[in-house]
């Protein structure tokens, strides 16, 4: 009986021996070993950068039937700065993030942060302004929401910019809701509205084409910036896009891509 225990005991430890061998050799294997993005990227010479194709002035095409905007201009200095290659790839707001968690991208673009996101996506800093904002003649002395007493103001049924200014607007305000932007901008260019309420991208488009009325931002409703997102854990790539985003503050860099497509400097707290 002491013979067959005795067997037994070195059975037995010889066993768990075997079994810890072997989950030490799975756990230094190269395939077991946990997936980095940066690394992959690096080793592609290919970084895949998700952005909206249909959302100027952040991308859209141009004239000459190639994609032009702040985010295209963005892909192309941050694959510049890694030492690899931009590949672009159309998204919406929908499938965005199904893209980045099951590795179709590796990178998006233009992507606001929010808690919820937050549980299945890494954030970097901000890149770009957005805010919503009052727009107006230049002409119409507009300070803050209590001067939108007596004012027409269009603004885009349902959205965020409805949300805000039906918030702020006091009582005697006029709030003119559209189907879509284009009836926004028609009402407010055709002087239906004398206000619109809008998204800065919005406001940049209109700016850049310099309608004679001369619209201006008259103040900001609400400020929610631009985010890049990489998959989460992906701590590596997120703080090299992070390094690289504070030298293109340094430089310049980032508030010259804030004239050429939003149309104004970062502010001074970006």
């Amino acid at each position: 009986m002491k013979l067959l225990t005795s067997r037994r005991s070195v059975l037995a430890a010889t066993l768990a021996s075997s079994v810890v061998l072997a989950l030490g050799l799975l756990a230094a294997s190269p395939t077991s070993a946990a997936a980095d993005t940066l690394d992959d990227v690096t080793k592609a010479g290919v970084i895949r950068i998700g952005l909206f194709e249909d959302f100027p002035p952040f991308a859209s095409l141009g004239s000459d039937l190639k994609y032009q905007g702040y985010d295209i201009d963005m892909a192309a200095l941050l694959a510049k700065a890694l030492g690899v290659k931009a590949e672009l790839v159309g998204i919406t707001g929908q499938n965005r993030i199904p893209f980045l968690t099951e590795g179709k991208v590796d990178l998006l673009l233009s992507i606001g942060y929010s808690d919820e996101r937050a549980k299945v996506v890494d954030f970097t800093d901000p890149y770009a302004p957005y805010y919503i904002a009052v727009m107006g003649p230049q002409e119409v002395e507009i300070k803050g929401p209590a001067d939108l007493k007596g004012k027409t103001i269009a603004v885009n049924r349902g959205t965020l910019e409805d949300t805000e200014v039906t918030k702020a607007a006091p009582e005697g305000a006029e709030i003119q809701r559209y189907s879509d932007y284009a009836g926004v901008i028609s009402a407010f260019l055709s002087g239906q509205a004398q206000l619109m309420v809008v998204g800065n991208d919005v406001g940049a488009t209109i700016l850049a084409k310099n309608p004679a009325i001369k619209p201006e931002e008259k103040f900001v409703l609400l400020t929610s910036p631009s985010n890049m997102a990489v998959k989460k854990g992906e701590t590596r790539l997120r703080d090299k896009l992070n390094g690289i985003l504070a030298n293109m503050k340094k430089d310049g860099t980032l508030n010259a891509l804030a004239v050429k497509w939003l149309k104004k400097p970062l502010p001074k707290d970006f």
